[in-house]
């Protein structure tokens, strides 16, 4: 079949602001857009840039706008949105060419969460040992991908490019919840500061534009009750 595919081009370089362009791609219902953003590249506008690794939902890359929501290129099939595609840079970030975004103050806040297990603890002779239960206990954050698919999808990121956002926020999720870490008081009180998890209006944005189905706002709950029972 063929599709029309719209997509927003930019080069801050040469452009005054966005402009959209058009291109007709033959493409079969299961192709990933990703593909046929492909076919767009190789064979009729090599000047179109985007970001792509592992085509396979896992690096997290390709995140961008797909038909006005949230999703990963390589996960959104044809078949999914119809023969009309339009594509846009996900929003919120700074666009350092057509579909490819300033990553870095989205990375900057991901480590200010300290996302890493803190222990100083002497190590044991095997392993950390866990029980499933434990374990259970934050399984749904571990799916975090850092594609900023929930973050850039969010309002009050949107209104405020200082709030950590929902993705940081699950990364800490992560941490905060595991019973083999100590750094639990450090990372509550980044995420207790005036930018941090309290500016979260429980819009359920997250939750929807996530492509691995992780209760976004579940975690952020689970943050807040902390941030309530603790000595904050």
């Amino acid at each position: 079949m063929q599709v029309n595919v719209k997509i927003q081009r930019f080069n801050p370089e040469q452009d005054k602001k966005p402009y959209w362009k058009t291109y007709q791609v033959e493409a079969a219902l299961n192709d990933q857009i990703l593909d046929v953003l492909h076919q767009v590249k190789w064979y009729q506008d090599g000047t179109l840039t985007l970001r792509r690794s592992c085509a396979h939902g896992i690096c997290g890359s390709d995140a961008m706008v797909i038909n006005g929501r949230n999703r990963l290129a390589c996960k959104t099939l044809v078949k999914h949105v119809g023969a009309n595609i339009t594509v846009e840079p996900i929003r919120g970030m700074k666009v350092v060419k057509d579909l490819v975004v300033d990553m870095r103050p989205f990375f900057a806040k991901y480590r200010s969460v300290l996302p890493f297990l803190i222990n100083d603890s002497a190590p044991p002779d095997t392993e950390r040992l866990q029980t499933i239960e434990a374990r259970a206990r934050f399984d749904d954050t571990t799916k975090c991908i850092l594609c900023a698919c929930c973050t850039t999808a969010c309002p009050s990121f949107w209104a405020n490019e200082d709030y950590v956002g929902p993705a940081a926020i699950v990364q800490a999720h992560r941490f905060i919840f595991d019973d083999r870490d100590q750094g639990t008081m450090q990372r509550l009180e980044v995420l207790n500061e005036r930018d941090g998890v309290w500016r979260c209006r429980t819009v359920f944005n997250c939750v929807e534009a996530c492509p691995r189905d992780i209760d976004i706002t579940k975690a952020i709950g689970d943050i807040k009750k902390a941030l309530l029972y603790s000595n904050f």
